[in-house]
């Protein structure tokens, strides 16, 4: 079965992360970019993360070249953005047909407020088969290492069949 590792990430920890699933495994990886970037830090960063959660927007994305057909397995993965997942992931989902597919869910934050993301994700994404969740606490701040032995470990459990 073919899987494939979907994430957004604003300051490369959900990136370290999908890159040690994809090595794990050894599936591809895709990343969503929007065309108009977020700030990546101070008051403005979590003033725009946090309009375009609250607003429900729906950034455009730069094309993806990618026939999701091919896969039987999608792994999501975003940092959290006032409690759910980043706005260019609800774009990702409302514009690709996504059904009959195993998804596992992996998120970053910097505190918090995980369990609404994922139930919002499975909102958005019916007809699917969830098949886990795991969070990371700001891998790239705390014990990286730790963070890539947790990951290993999540995605070996994942029933992926």
């Amino acid at each position: 079965m073919k899987s494939l590792v979907v994430f957004f990430s604003l300051e490369n920890n959900t990136k370290t992360i999908a890159k040690a699933i994809s090595d794990e495994l050894d599936c591809e990886l895709l990343e969503l970019k929007s065309k108009k970037q977020y700030p990546t830090s101070g008051f403005k960063k979590f003033l725009w993360g946090g309009k375009s959660v609250l607003f429900k927007e729906k950034p455009e994305i730069l094309p993806l070249d990618v026939d999701l057909d091919k896969y039987d397995n999608i792994l999501i993965g975003t940092p959290i953005w006032v409690g759910t997942f980043a706005p260019p992931i609800k774009t990702f989902i409302e514009t690709n047909e996504i059904e009959n597919k195993n998804i596992a869910v992996f998120v970053c934050h910097g505190g918090g407020g995980i369990s609404r993301c994922y139930k919002d994700l499975e909102k958005q994404l019916p007809n699917n088969k969830f098949k886990g969740y795991v969070e990371f606490l700001e891998p790239l701040k705390k014990d990286t290492g730790e963070s890539i032995s947790k990951v290993k470990k999540w995605a070996k459990s994942l029933d992926l069949k």
